[in-house]
């Protein structure tokens, strides 16, 4: 029998084919790059293995985005949660949908919104500034901090006396905690890849505390795209393609000896995953 986390990535796939995982009337899957022939021809040898698709002119790229988005926070909610028994604590998913959301409600950066506040005054420091402060990742969850009941559930572990600042503890703090950020990009051209790691260097370096996960989500089907935003460490945790196990059968097909390659380097160098991988990664 199937798996939950297979019944359910199945599910994910079938919602993107019905809405904007289509070919063309030229045959040209929506995820392709039109200019390209190699990314044409791994997107055609991919979506057959994920089910059927219908024909439909390709939606804009902000469409997409959006139905991407919301079809990977259904898939990661409904995994995640899925895991209570490896977890405590309430949990909450959301899809950000505007900017003025962004993760300045957040214990780690609250801070910025006091820095918006002043910006939005002074003209000046605004300039400074620019926009560095100002993230708003496509997907986050966070987590409520603990009642001193549940700390205290199986011995007398804290009082008003002792881990006074931690913010863990609700009684020093009532702000949820950033857990992860997401960002889905239904493609990867150059320029998405940079507004990624600028989003995640700006969450290393704005944050106080702990830094939450940072991920990208992607049904880029080009190796060579993907590793401009996978390869290298420090920023971003780990990329995570939509249906990796069906991308690699598909490079394998076509015989690009290359891009296989370079799609293993990823793999094994643990910088690329799929998108089952990650709701047990957000564990660790």
């Amino acid at each position: 029998m199937d798996t939950y986390f297979q019944k359910y990535r199945d599910h994910f796939h079938e919602q993107l084919l019905q809405t904007v995982l289509t070919v063309d009337a030229d045959g040209i899957p929506s995820i392709a790059d039109k200019g390209q022939k190699f990314s044409k021809l791994v997107s055609t040898l991919l979506i057959p293995k994920l089910g059927n698709s219908s024909e439909a002119t390709k939606a804009s790229g902000q469409h997409s985005g959006h139905a991407f988005e919301s079809s990977c926070l259904e898939f990661i909610e409904s995994c995640f949660n899925r895991l209570e028994h490896l977890r405590k604590g309430k949990w909450i998913c959301e899809h950000v949908t505007s900017r003025k959301s962004g993760i300045s409600k957040f214990e780690q950066y609250h801070h910025l919104h006091e820095l918006k506040a002043l910006a939005a005054h002074y003209s000046d420091l605004a300039t400074a500034l620019g926009n560095d402060y100002a993230i708003a990742p496509d997907i986050i969850i966070s987590m409520e901090p603990y009642e001193d009941k549940e700390i205290n559930l199986i011995d007398n572990l804290v009082d008003q006396q002792i881990a006074i600042r931690t913010p863990i503890r609700k009684s020093n703090n009532q702000i949820s905690l950033l857990l992860a950020s997401i960002s889905c990009k239904w493609t990867l051209r150059s320029d998405r890849a940079q507004n990624a790691r600028s989003e995640a260097l700006n969450l290393l370096r704005n944050r106080k505390g702990r830094c939450p996960h940072i991920m990208v989500v992607t049904a880029e089907p080009t190796p060579s795209r993907i590793s401009s935003l996978a390869l290298g460490t420090g920023d971003i945790d780990c990329v995570y393609h939509f249906a990796l196990n069906e991308l690699r059968e598909s490079i394998l097909e076509t015989g690009n000896d290359e891009a296989l390659q370079s799609l293993d380097i990823m793999i094994a160098g643990k910088r690329l995953r799929d998108i089952a991988d990650l709701p047990l990664d957000l564990l660790a």
